[in-house]
């Protein structure tokens, strides 16, 4: 049977939260400090680096774009960030300050593609800082992450319509309804399977869903674990955090599913993506990243 090993390194204080994090172009790992309004770096076996923004912020989720850069929303601010290798930091501000932004993913036409949960659109910002924003035929889904997919398109989760959105590179939206109510979508990823994959923090199950718009759901062992965040992992299965169960799991793109407790009570799992050294680093909020391998 698979067994995932977790060994956690503290990279801030427990005030900070640690949230999203990536891979950048220098194989480091970049993650935002959610309530200490700072991007940290960390290369695996060294010491954490933090970059300062403003404190009040909100920096939520962090991409490696195409132009060699890191990109993330500023969820409290309302603007888009960047951040170069060297560290120095580049804000954009959106054209409703307002507008909570949470995801951010690189998109097949070399920009960056975000949403904007309150005022409830899918945003575009080119390496030029140029934004354009399209609203979704849904009022009020409090879209929330967003990747893009295999078939040249961005797939987005609606929390709160409980839907799955797809939207071309000229802006047209495509709302996929969820079979099971109240599944509150959240984290979502392209799979190696041509698939795109979420996670269902309302209703404790992973969801699979094709281009065709067929969705499939795996429920979890326990389904009140909350998953929150699910990314594609160097061994070709797909790993997700499960926030309310203190967890760490794995799913293969046959349905297998595996979950390994944390080393402390309460860490807070949120965000994950594959490390630089082949293994799978989630962020704690309470001030530690976790690196998963499967034993």
């Amino acid at each position: 049977m698979t067994r995932i090993d977790i060994t956690t390194v503290q990279v801030a204080d427990d005030k900070s939260g640690p949230y999203a994090i990536t891979t950048g172009p220098d194989r480091a790992l970049w993650y935002t400090l959610v309530h200490s309004g700072q991007i940290g770096r960390l290369v695996p076996g060294g010491q954490p680096q933090a970059f300062d923004l403003d404190p009040g912020c909100g920096p939520t989720v962090i991409a490696t774009g195409l132009d060699g850069n890191l990109w993330f929303t500023e969820y409290q601010a309302g603007r888009i960030g960047r951040i170069t290798a060297r560290g120095e930091v580049t804000e954009f501000d959106l054209p409703d300050r307002s507008a909570n932004p949470f995801g951010i993913c690189p998109g097949p036409d070399g920009a960056l593609w975000f949403t904007e949960t309150v005022t409830n659109r899918v945003g575009r910002i080119g390496v030029d800082g140029e934004i354009t924003v399209f609203d979704i035929p849904v009022e009020g889904a409090f879209p929330s992450a967003i990747t893009a997919g295999h078939d040249g398109a961005l797939w987005f989760t609606m929390n709160a319509a409980n839907a799955i959105g797809r939207a071309t590179v000229t802006g047209e939206i495509t709302v996929h309804p969820l079979p099971t109510e109240g599944a509150a979508p959240v984290g979502v990823c392209a799979g190696g399977d041509g698939a795109v994959w979420f996670v269902e923090i309302g209703a404790g199950q992973i969801g699979r869903i094709d281009a065709a718009g067929a969705v499939t759901e795996h429920p979890l062992p326990d389904r009140t674990a909350r998953p929150h965040a699910i990314a594609p992992g160097p061994d070709g299965a797909l790993w997700f955090t499960e926030w309310g169960a203190n967890r760490i799991g794995r799913i293969t793109t046959g349905g297998e599913i595996t979950v390994q407790d944390l080393p402390a009570p309460d860490s807070e799992p949120h965000g994950l993506a594959a490390g630089p050294d082949g293994a799978l680093w989630s962020a704690l909020e309470t001030g530690h990243l976790a690196r998963c391998t499967r034993a």
